[in-house]
């Protein structure tokens, strides 16, 4: 073929591509519905929740013109709980819900439609959902639980570990749980963690409102299960301000927990932390944020949040008197780890000191790998420059120590990170 058959028939295939994207069905549709900034989100207290959405169009110079939302309860096909009708409007950013009432626990469905400046009527977008919280104190069955007997000492004391085996009766259609603490902490299903968020339940007000987290758990559950939690000091009752300024909310660690689970035959059972659950302290020796994490993985207790471990030697739990009306759903966007990042060097300053460069100034921890002698010892200190000399450099971090301790065990290759701390350097 000659090159310029060749070029007619690129500019045949390219003519008919274009011919196709003028010619082709026009459409306008709705899509990235969100409700309180969150895609389909769960656990939320606000009673009158803001809808947003965007449109898309295979046409040009296409405005909203119009809009109309449909909620539904239980399904998209459901009962039709509010209609905002037809209202003549370019606005989709939060535009609230104005329907009834809706209870705890309960999860609508939700649709939009648009007509664009030509008059013409999208398709109903997809449906989205969005589920209420716990919306009234009494509605908390669960107590707040902390453990008893915990030793006394003036700085900071070992974490709390909790835990509980549970049976589901029947097949599982779909659970949530509910949870926070006084203090950090995390939380484990049948030896998995829960959500990916850190540091929760975040810094508040303690003594005004406490921020609770909604998970769904249901591909977490069998039909023998163990719950467990551990339990950090965080601002709640670890340094914070200066002068060791310690237990400014409170000096009593605790948890509360409720999992509620929605049977296939449309029953329902819920399960709560209370004083049947068991605790202890573990490996986690001292954690604070200004000061950092001592972990001694010889106190390691294998299996501790899965089915069958032995917590026989555990202690009881003791019931915390301590407000539900305080607890709300989370105010802002949750604490999550974005990046990994490699040191770009390692040097040995002047003084012997092994220093790892980031490369940045960062926020975030060190994850540790080791392999020793059990008993041995790792510190691992944390800052941002170097002085004059090439030495590591830490007196503008002033009182704080930014230290974490690691105590191996002795077992291979070990892995190490801390759970209730972080640092900037």
């Amino acid at each position: 073929m000659k090159r310029n058959q060749i070029w007619v028939n690129l500019f045949t295939i390219v003519l008919l591509c274009s011919s196709f994207a003028v010619f082709g069905a026009k459409t306008t549709s709705v899509t990235d519905l969100v409700c309180e900034y969150h895609t389909n989100p769960i656990g939320i207290d606000i009673t009158k929740p803001r809808l947003s959405w965007k449109i898309t169009s295979t046409e040009t110079n296409v405005m909203q013109s119009a809009y109309e939302i449909k909620v539904t309860d239980k399904t998209a096909k459901g009962k039709v709980l509010w209609n905002s009708g037809k209202t003549n409007s370019d606005k989709s950013v939060n535009i609230a819900y104005e329907g009834p009432e809706l209870v705890s626990m309960q999860r609508v469905y939700w649709q939009v439609r648009v007509w664009d400046s030509n008059g013409k009527a999208s398709d109903w977008s997809e449906p989205a959902f969005w589920e209420m919280g716990i919306l009234k104190p009494e509605l908390w069955t669960a107590n707040w639980i902390t453990l008893e007997n915990e030793i006394k000492l003036d700085g900071s004391k070992p974490c709390t570990y909790l835990r509980k085996e549970f049976s589901t009766s029947k097949k599982v259609k779909s659970a949530n749980v509910y949870v926070s603490s006084l203090g950090l902490y995390q939380l484990f299903i049948n030896g998995k963690k829960v959500g990916n968020d850190l540091f929760t339940p975040g810094w508040t007000s303690y003594n005004k409102r406490i921020q609770y987290q909604t998970y769904d758990v249901t591909s977490m559950l069998q039909p023998k299960n163990a719950i467990g939690a551990k339990l950090g000091d965080g601002w709640y009752r670890g340094n914070i301000a200066w002068e060791n300024q310690r237990n400014y909310y409170g000096d009593k660690l605790a948890l509360i927990a409720q999992l509620h689970i929605i049977y296939t035959d449309g029953t329902s059972e819920t399960f709560a932390s209370d004083e049947s659950w068991k605790a202890v302290t573990g490996p986690i020796l001292f954690s604070d944020i200004y000061n950092g994490e001592t972990y001694d993985a010889r106190k390691e207790m294998p299996g501790w949040s899965a089915v069958g471990f032995n917590d026989s030697s555990w202690g009881k739990v003791a019931v915390l008197n301590n407000s539900k009306a305080h607890l709300i759903a989370p105010q802002g966007p949750p604490v999550k780890a974005i990046e990994e990042i490699k040191p770009i060097k390692m040097l040995t300053t002047p003084k012997g000191e092994t220093v790892f460069d980031m490369g940045q100034n960062m926020v975030g921890w060190a994850r540790l790998k080791v392999s020793g002698k059990k008993g041995d010892n790792v510190t691992l200190k944390f800052a941002e420059v170097l002085d004059k000399d090439g030495n590591f450099y830490t007196d503008n971090l002033c009182a704080a120590k930014v230290t974490d301790h690691y105590t191996l065990k002795g077992d291979g290759e070990e892995i190490y990170e801390p759970s209730f701390t972080f640092h900037g350097f």
